[in-house]
């Protein structure tokens, strides 16, 4: 039998993807009050019978998805050659399922197992330098070429950038809106183009759905959420990419930014990242040197030294987790003190973290500090 629980590992029935389609369409139902409602009720098909009375005792009376409105949005899906994946779920991002707000479905156009693959955000600038542009580039080949997919919003500039440059190693584009609706337009031979190569257009939002404002800093989440770390290129003040720096910092994710002129207002909030403690990028290396030890990969300056192997994220024994967590505490701590006081290897401590991290019981400070939640 399978279940209708967020995070089992097991695919929904139909029956169960249509009460979930059908619960999280509905009023005042999102993706933390859809968890708590199944994780309460037992299953989706439960939740949407109790939803109704639960809010009459809440003081209203809310409007339920009908199933012919989830059967029509799957049957639109269907025919734009997509599918809807459930938390949980094999094909679900791992990563995602543990950010607090994840959306409980995800509409899903493109080649699938690219979301099983480990992802790293370049996100910045709308209205790129062509420098910014450049770099962009630089960094998603960089991290293409070792075996990272490269995740962006879709966006003019850096975003495009970034995509354009991965589409030969896999790039993953989180929409704001509907499968069908590309925002901007301009993008959508780009959108066509990730698809058809093994990467994959994202978005929670229902075939149909133009994206609005508010939309924006809802994908950005989704952007950050599926990803190991977000490397922020030319990013100005209050912009977008620093709501996506925000959230990736709060889902215990690596921050990065690429230092600009001062001179130049677009990389004043990536320079401003940089002085609240934001890794600096100058080069693919930089984010790769600190994202491969987290999957046990051999660093590739190490390549060729001997005796240096490396460390599968299933060769870490008790004793080794349970120093680490327990060199750890409310009080920031930097990780290379973790490493000395524990003797673990490097690559373990980093394991180590991201698995507290994205279990949300690691905190990221800046000046490669950690602390427990």
């Amino acid at each position: 039998m399978t279940s209708g629980r967020p995070g089992t590992g097991i695919r929904l029935s139909d029956d169960q993807r249509l009460a979930w389609v059908r619960l999280i369409r509905s009023e005042n139902i999102g993706p933390v009050t859809f968890r708590e409602l199944v994780n309460h009720f037992g299953s989706g098909v439960a939740a949407l019978s109790a939803a109704p009375e639960l809010a009459r005792r809440g003081g209203r009376t809310i409007r339920i998805c009908s199933e012919a409105e989830a059967a029509r949005e799957l049957a639109a899906l269907d025919r734009l050659g997509g599918q809807m994946v459930a938390m949980g779920e094999p094909d679900y991002p791992a990563a995602l399922r543990h950010v607090a707000d994840a959306p409980p479905l995800v509409a899903v156009v493109g080649d699938i197992t690219v979301l099983s693959r480990p992802m790293v955000a370049i996100v910045g600038s709308r209205n790129a330098s062509v420098a910014g542009r450049k770099f962009a580039a630089i960094v998603a080949r960089g991290l293409g070429e070792a075996g990272y997919v490269v995740t962006s919003g879709l966006a003019r500039g850096i975003d495009g950038a970034a995509h354009e440059a991965a589409l030969s190693t896999g790039t993953v584009a989180v929409l704001a809106g509907g499968l069908d609706h590309i925002y901007p337009p301009e993008h959508a031979d780009l959108a066509r183009r990730i698809a058809a190569q093994g990467g994959a257009l994202i978005t929670e939002m229902p075939v149909g759905h133009e994206p609005r404002g508010r939309d924006f800093p809802r994908r950005n989440r989704i952007i950050s959420g599926v990803s190991l770390a977000v490397a922020v290129v030319e990013a100005a003040e209050r912009s977008g990419s620093l709501i996506t720096a925000r959230c990736a910092a709060e889902q215990g994710r690596l921050v990065f930014a690429a230092p600009g002129s001062p001179l130049d207002p677009r990389a004043a909030g990536s320079n401003r990242l940089i002085k609240e403690g934001a890794h600096i990028a100058t080069s693919p290396d930089d984010v790769i040197a600190e994202i491969d030890p987290m999957l046990g990969r051999q660093r590739r300056d190490e390549a060729e030294e001997p005796g240096a192997e490396p460390v599968p994220p299933d060769d870490v024994s008790d004793d080794e987790r349970e120093r680490v967590i327990a060199a750890l505490g409310p009080t920031p701590v930097e990780i290379d003190e973790i490493i000395r006081f524990t003797g673990a290897r490097p690559a373990v401590v980093h394991l180590v973290l991201l698995e507290l991290a994205l279990a949300g019981r690691l905190e990221r400070h800046g000046g490669q500090r950690v602390s427990m939640v």
